[in-house]
């Protein structure tokens, strides 16, 4: 019998969807029996009769149990995995730092898990990467929202009753979400600058028409690691950057902070003070509010004024702009997913060696499997942690299981304008 995928709706501060009709149409072309839950694309814009059409059937939610194979967005919850049935897949944006206490409850419940946040950033693995596709619509939202906050044009425009002069727009961190940004910033007619500590950064920012601000030290040219990230920069160059950011911000308009750090709270870059200076009417976009958020006084879910400046701090970003973001996310996982069929005999099966699995996998066998959390869920669990590298045999948490990922394409893929690299915003 074909395996059963479940596309599940999701609650309801979650509006995106994690297939579409052309990923269904692709899991089916695949040897795979497609359910989807009744109402799960509605937020997105794609009615049950979408699904339909490309060979889902709607269920409704108690059928979950009968899956092998279950998508989400968000990690499950507890209540959510009591109708999974043991021995299921599950593909999800998993959010496993700090949450080691949820993890160990999906090995619990005996499910095979994938982080799929956690896609290493290599050229094979690019069209399954979560963060890029995500990241990339948050940049775009960003300044959409902005625009609308902000009680002037954008543009530069030129009439006879004068001149509208153009927005002054900075972008602080040039990875996915920074550059689309900047990008969608420039496109509406401002005038835009950008900073990020990777000296890489600074030819991307420029392509794109925008100037560059950092501290040009010899320390700052040597920013980057081997792999493409930032280093941890000294306190005497962040004191400089910092002196030389509050200046610059004093003169804009519009400042989008994007830096996020994997497993830390978000670093903060924008203090009152550097809000203060800013001109009436100002606008600040806070796109790491989530994890904490990069600019002082921001509100996770709202619009707040600080020190006289509009504060956005929408969370889940991304979702703002539903229907494309759940058009990208299914072709995520459906490019993953695709490398675990196979393409003659249409089986579906678990390659554990296989690179991407060995950095995505979060649990297996009963047990937290990943290397970065086995430990701290074992702990949770009062058990030994465990890595499985092969089939069913395990061997303990601290030996080594991948490889490490190694990064093929020049397109920055972390975002920080701190210490250390950043991970995009979901």
């Amino acid at each position: 019998m074909p395996k059963i995928v479940f596309v599940c709706r999701e609650g309801s501060d979650e509006p995106r969807v994690s297939a579409s009709p052309e990923s269904v149409k692709r899991l089916s072309g695949l040897g795979l029996s497609v359910l989807v839950e009744s109402g799960a694309g509605l937020s997105s814009g794609v009615p049950d009769a979408d699904f339909e059409a490309t060979g889902a059937r709607i269920a409704g939610p108690g059928e979950v149990g009968s899956a092998d194979i279950i998508l989400k967005v968000n990690r499950p919850t507890a209540a959510e995995m009591a109708s999974y049935k043991p021995g299921a897949v599950v593909f999800a944006v998993m959010d496993p730092y700090g949450n080691e206490a949820a993890l160990a409850d999906m090995a619990k419940a005996g499910l095979t898990t994938f982080a799929m946040e956690l896609m290493p950033r290599i050229t094979r693995a690019q069209s399954m990467d979560v963060l890029s596709s995500q990241a990339n619509l948050a940049g775009y939202r960003a300044v959409i929202d902005a625009s609308h906050e902000y009680g002037r044009a954008m543009p530069m425009m030129m009439t006879a009753a004068g001149t509208v002069p153009a927005a002054k727009v900075f972008v602080m961190g040039a990875g996915v979400a920074g550059l689309q940004a900047i990008a969608t910033a420039r496109r509406l007619g401002a005038v835009v600058s950008a900073t990020d500590v990777r000296p890489a950064a600074k030819e991307q920012v420029a392509s794109l028409g925008a100037k560059f601000i950092a501290v040009e030290d010899e320390e700052f040219k040597a920013a980057e690691t081997a792999a493409g990230y930032a280093k941890p920069m000294s306190e005497a160059y962040q004191a400089k950057q910092a002196a030389l950011v509050a200046e610059h911000i004093a003169k804009q308009d519009i400042v989008i902070t994007t830096a996020l750090i994997p497993g830390r709270p978000a670093p903060k870059l924008v203090s009152r003070a550097m809000l203060a200076s800013m001109k009436p009417g100002s606008v600040a976009v806070d796109l790491a509010v989530e994890r904490g958020g990069n600019i002082e006084g921001s509100e996770k879910g709202k619009v707040a004024d600080v020190e006289g400046v509009t504060v956005i701090g929408y969370a889940n970003v991304a979702g703002r702009i539903a229907a494309s973001a759940s058009a990208l996310y299914a072709r995520n996982l459906f490019a993953f997913i695709e490398t675990m069929v196979d393409k003659g005999t249409k089986e579906f099966a678990i390659n554990v060696e296989d690179e991407l699995v060995k950095a995505t996998m979060l649990t297996n066998g009963g047990q937290v499997v990943h290397p970065n959390f086995a430990a701290a869920a074992a702990a949770h669990a009062g058990e030994a942690p465990v890595v499985v590298t092969a089939g069913p045999t395990a061997t303990p948490a601290g030996e080594p299981t991948a490889a490490k990922p190694t990064r093929a394409r020049k397109k920055p893929d972390a975002e920080t304008t701190g210490d250390a690299a950043a991970e995009e915003t979901l």
